[in-house]
């Protein structure tokens, strides 16, 4: 279930959101993402925030799926990139192999623990066969609000490994690095992709 605090943080900064994460320019894990995806893929863009991700999907001949809870994102990605994005929470994604990608970069970490499981189970069923996952998570242990207010669930790579094999996953990449948030912390984040196997 989606926490109400950590929406409610999205739907009033989005202004501050946009200005410190949305760059004219492509990181690298979405052009390596992008790069593994068929031609004319379906993604799901899982709390696609403003759908800076999605906008550059599309640009890239993909077809993107932007979901995401807040109300005030949902408005302005759609505003600003014309794309289709739709409100929904992670609990709401019931579709069955529709999906060539799922892109979850830092949104699934606001879910409970307890959620992920099911989460993960439900991104599987999602996608087609061989689909690809792409998992970003800020890595450690327990769960806690940030200074702002948002809630995060945080994780061990054995743990995430763990889920992800019992979702029916296979891993086919891992990085690790730390980055500074929206709410001025350094904190260690890991980046996955995984296949449906």
């Amino acid at each position: 279930m989606s926490d109400e605090e950590t929406i409610g943080v999205y739907n009033t900064r989005v202004g501050e959101y946009v200005t410190a994460f949305t760059k004219g320019t492509q990181d690298d894990d979405l052009i390596a993402f992008i790069a593994k995806m068929p031609k004319g893929a379906t993604v799901l863009d899982l709390g696609c925030g403003p759908a800076a991700a999605s906008a550059h999907m599309r640009a890239a001949g993909l077809k993107p799926d932007p979901v995401d809870a807040s109300v005030e994102m949902v408005r302005f990605a759609n505003e600003t990139h014309d794309i289709g994005a739709r409100v929904g929470r992670f609990e709401d994604i019931v579709e069955g192999a529709v999906y060539d990608g799922v892109w979850a970069n830092f949104s699934l970490l606001h879910a409970p623990r307890a959620q992920m499981p099911n989460h993960l189970e439900a991104l599987h069923r999602a996608l087609k066969p061989q689909g690809l996952l792409h998992l970003g998570l800020k890595l450690g242990e327990d769960a806690g609000r940030d200074k702002i207010g948002r809630f995060y669930t945080y994780y061990t790579e054995p743990e995430l490994e763990a889920l992800l094999d019992a979702a029916g996953f296979k891993i086919t990449h891992s990085r690790t690095d730390a980055a500074a948030g929206m709410a001025g912390t350094v904190d260690p984040f890991i980046i996955l992709h995984a296949v449906k196997s």
